[in-house]
């Protein structure tokens, strides 16, 4: 048995309260916050040059909580949304047993993707991860408005009505449906837009974003949906005088000499 006091000695020392690691190494937990009119993506990029060139030689930063969440789900913003828009063709191609059709309702989202982006920037926020769900959100609610004037209209066009007349009055009927839900809906995210307090930017970015894409879904899209729903029955209509009932293409008959 050997003493305890020949191998150490014990004196008291000032030191850290707390003694932070991270991945088992000492860390300094540094918390900050993006100026106004800076997104979080910026600042953080900013961050990362400050860290690279102004650390000593062996140390290094890394992210942690909602901001290592970001960085990692920065990249799938784009293979999120594009899975939507997928996801939103393939159940509306199934439904119409169409793909011409789809296409008339996809092609209303980038509407409401420009209004969304256009009142976040007159408002002065950033597209940042809260804006980023909404454009998700604004796939579906967007193709509402123009699934109601096409699904309208194709019940007329079995009736043996124009593509013109069908679509206009498909839109006609379905103004009433069409502005009520919207304007409930817009109504419903102004407390988002006016919120205040401890959470207000989050809320705040999300109601602007719905805000701006259903307002310019709901007005544009009574002028944009039947033009070019018009248009498409068009090319689906040369598409089948141009093709037989056997899928051979019919070509047109050899002039006689």
């Amino acid at each position: 048995m050997i003493p305890l006091e020949s191998l150490v000695k014990v004196q008291l020392a000032v030191s850290a309260q707390v003694i932070r690691h991270y991945n088992l190494f000492r860390s300094v937990e540094v918390n900050g916050q993006a100026a106004p009119g800076v997104s979080s993506g910026q600042a953080m990029e900013a961050m990362e040059t400050l860290a690279a060139q102004h650390l000593p030689q062996g140390m290094s930063a890394e992210w942690t909580g909602i901001s290592l969440e970001q960085k990692q789900s920065g990249g799938q913003v784009a293979i999120i949304f594009g899975l939507g828009l997928l996801f939103v063709f393939l159940v509306l191609a199934a439904q119409y047993e169409s793909f011409s059709l789809p296409l008339v309702i996809i092609l209303s989202v980038p509407l409401a993707i420009m209004g969304a982006l256009g009142l976040q920037l007159l408002r002065g926020y950033t597209n940042d991860v809260f804006c980023q769900v909404r454009l998700v959100m604004l796939v579906g609610l967007a193709s509402k408005n123009a699934i109601l004037i096409v699904e309208f209209a194709e019940q007329l066009r079995e009736s043996g009505k124009s593509a013109l007349d069908a679509v206009v009055e498909a839109a006609e009927v379905r103004l009433r449906p069409i502005l009520m839900t919207s304007i409930a809906f817009l109504l419903g995210v102004v407390p988002l837009m006016t919120a205040s307090g401890a959470g207000a930017a989050s809320r705040n970015s999300l109601g602007t974003a719905v805000f701006g894409g259903m307002v310019v879904s709901t007005v544009v899209n009574f002028i944009f949906i039947p033009g070019l729903y018009v248009l498409m029955q068009k090319l689906r209509g040369e598409a089948k005088r141009a093709v037989g009932d056997d899928g051979v293409v019919v070509a047109p008959p050899a002039p006689s000499h």
